[in-house]
């Protein structure tokens, strides 16, 4: 049976999921700089297909 000091000291020293962790943070920081930026953009947009429709016949 492993004692706790030798899990933890093997848990520390493996380094194969750290990759998919910096992978997975990165998509995060993308997904919340495009919230951020439809959240900013969504009315100028909406304005601006409303304005081009009342310009329609």
């Amino acid at each position: 049976m492993s004692t706790l000091p030798g899990v933890i000291r093997r848990f520390a020293s493996d380094s194969s999921g750290s990759a998919l962790l910096e992978y997975g943070l990165l998509a995060l920081l993308i997904t919340a700089l495009a919230i951020v930026a439809v959240t900013a953009l969504g009315g100028k947009v909406s304005n601006g297909f409303s304005t081009a429709n009342a310009g329609l016949p």
